[in-house]
């Protein structure tokens, strides 16, 4: 038996030494010491085997640390992990399933040996299984035959992943660090197996290295990560820092070219070719200054003048519709230009930095070159709000600054204040410069309002068209009120005053939105006139009425008269007149033609009525002196 145990001979050995004896005859003592040399001996070689199988484990289990500490990535590190169990237990199949948060359960994350069912992505049901044995008793947990055991709870459709990958023997441990579970790693193979005390604890013992190892990966996934990130940033910070340096380098290229007294158009080729798209170069009333290539036949003039009233007043470039970039070239609130750029397909944000370094190139360039405009701008709107408050020093030097202005202030000019509705705000500001530039005016700010002094004789129209124009811009109600003309500089402080008192009369009347001037008030604005102007007054009233009269030699007038003397009745004022009442109506038929449907409306009958009181009193003044002269030459 000795020798049989130094030999390592195979089990049957042993018996044969029992039967050779008892085929010899031997007695039964002798059979009974036969019989139990072998037992022991069987039990020794047993138990070498499996001294032989735990030292082959534990070489296995070194093999699998000394892989598990190499810097594998979290995915690379299961598919690792999944293969050495496969290997280190003899098993079909072997998979690590770990829990995710973001789906409440487990999923696969690795596998090996598997026929089709169990791949990366399965989710694993947390109803059942001997996965949820092994993770709520926090310790392994193995069965022969998976699909007849009845010591766990099952899950239908775990049991048909089992069934589809033919699995009968399976063992599950649960990795967990700290206490805390985060998986289970699953070893499993396709016929009847009893899983031995010694490959559960070697299982325990590799699902602990296992733990670690993922953790170590995890950290070391997150360290890669953040290794990307400072790398990503310090490539960011590197491009940023040079593209900062080519922008400053391009910035000096372009100074040096204004400074060498470059023309607008030299700058703007130069431009455009960094920028690598058509550029066009424009005056504040839109006009075209220089450009550079052809803009898309697709540009719309008043979404590109739109954006460029935001570009001026939030000082930076804005796209406009279409794709274009509108950049302004200005200096402090002058509005100097406006850059229009159609942008390269893919528009990057250095390029949008360099339109606005060309713009401040451009601003310089035009500054330079309209320095005295610049400054005339300045004195334009000294010289406005000097006229509007009377100031004498303003007065005696007219002449001369108005000279330097290029103004003529002897020729007609109207005054409009204008009352935004929110308020005067930067983009209004910008707007009325632009507006009294392209006007050949003067614009300033007084208070609350906004005023122009425009070349023209009719106030009405004035500021009706400035009204339109900037409440379009706005998207806002825009109030005004007009006076004049204004043909001497002295009178531009009273015409002020004037359409002052008719923005505040519009207000006050409820007509927030709308324009006014003392002509369109009617007798109201007679009132709030410096000079009333009775003729014009009675002209604009009942002027068509007169004229009727004198051309027809009818009684139109005085027709008019009787009828509101009578309380407007046809038949009294037909007594009055000593005429027939069809005549009487006849007469305010025609009337109603000349003065309009509404002018028996209270409103126009009563500046119908006052307009020919008023001329009935001219007509007694102005014959007053006639007779008295007639009585002295007869006396």
């Amino acid at each position: 038996m000795l020798e049989l145990l130094v030999a390592e001979a195979p089990a049957d050995r042993y018996e044969k030494v029992v039967s050779d004896a008892r085929a010899d005859g031997a007695g039964p003592e002798r059979l009974a010491e036969l019989e139990r040399a072998r037992d022991l001996s069987l039990r020794i070689r047993d138990l070498f085997e499996r001294r032989r199988q735990r030292e082959a484990g534990l070489v296995a289990l070194v093999d699998t640390v000394r892989d598990l500490t190499l810097p594998y990535t979290l995915d690379t590190l299961l598919k690792v992990i999944v293969r050495r169990t496969r290997l280190l237990f003899g098993v079909d199949m072997s998979w690590v399933a770990l829990y995710d948060p973001q789906q409440d359960g487990s999923v696969v994350r690795a596998a090996d040996g598997q026929a089709s069912a169990i791949t990366v992505g399965f989710r694993v049901p947390m109803v059942g299984g001997l996965g949820l044995r092994a993770m709520k008793e926090a310790g392994p947990f193995s069965t022969s035959d998976y699909l007849v055991d009845e010591t766990f709870t099952h899950s239908e459709e775990i049991d048909a992943v089992v069934r589809a990958e033919g699995l009968r023997s399976m063992m599950a441990v649960p990795l967990q660090r700290d206490n805390e579970v985060s998986g289970v790693l699953y070893a499993a193979g396709r016929s009847v197996r009893h899983f031995g005390p010694d490959e559960i604890s070697l299982m325990v013992s590799l699902a602990d290295l296992v733990s670690v190892a993922i953790e170590k990966a995890r950290l070391l996934d997150g360290t890669r990560r953040e290794i990307a990130e400072l790398a990503e940033d310090t490539l960011r910070e590197r491009g940023s820092s040079q593209l900062a340096q080519q922008l400053r380098s391009i910035h000096s290229r372009l100074i040096d070219l204004v400074l060498a007294g470059s023309d607008l158009q030299v700058l703007t080729a130069e431009a455009a070719e960094l920028l690598g798209g058509p550029l066009s170069v424009r005056d504040p009333a839109g006009r075209e200054l220089a450009a550079a290539g052809v803009l898309p036949q697709s540009t719309v003039a008043d979404d590109v003048a739109a954006a460029a009233l935001d570009a001026h007043a939030e000082r930076r470039p804005v796209r406009a519709a279409g794709g274009l970039w509108v950049a302004p070239a200005a200096a402090g609130e002058e509005m100097l230009g406006t850059l229009v750029l159609a942008p390269p397909e893919e528009t990057e944000e250095h390029h949008v930095q360099l339109l606005g370094m060309v713009a401040q190139c451009i601003a310089i360039l035009l500054l330079m070159q309209r320095s005295a405009a610049v400054a005339d701008g300045q004195a334009r709107d000294e010289l406005l709000r000097d006229l509007i408050t009377g100031s004498p020093s303003a007065l005696e030097q007219v002449a001369e600054r108005a000279r330097r202005l290029s103004l003529d202030l002897d020729e007609p000019h109207v005054v409009v204040a204008v009352r935004p509705e929110g308020g005067i705000q930067g983009r209004a500001l910008v707007w009325a410069s632009a507006y009294a530039h392209r006007h050949r005016g003067l614009r300033t700010l007084a208070g609350d309002c906004l005023v122009f002094l425009l070349p023209g004789t009719d106030p009405g129209a004035a500021s009706a068209a400035l009204s339109k124009e900037l409440s379009s811009v706005l998207g806002r109600r825009v109030t005004a009120g007009s006076s004049g003309p204004a043909e001497c500089p002295a009178a531009v402080v009273t015409t002020y005053q004037e359409a002052r008192r008719c923005l505040d009369a519009v207000v006050a009347l409820g007509g927030i939105g709308s324009t006014a001037s003392p002509q369109e008030l009617g007798f109201l604005g007679l009132l709030l006139s410096e000079n009333p102007n009775t003729g014009d007054f009675i002209s604009h009233t009942i002027g068509a009425v007169l004229d009727y009269d004198n051309l027809q030699r009818t009684e139109l007038a005085r027709t008019l008269e009787e009828y509101f003397a009578s309380g407007g009745s046809p038949t009294y004022a037909a007594e009055r007149l000593h005429v027939h009442p069809n005549t009487v109506s006849r007469r305010l038929e025609r009337i109603t033609e000349l003065l309009g449907e509404k002018w028996q409306e209270p409103a126009q009958a009563l500046e119908v009525q006052l307009a020919l009181q008023l001329h009935r009193t001219r007509r007694v003044l102005q014959r007053g002196p006639d007779r008295r002269r007639a009585d002295r030459t007869s006396g």
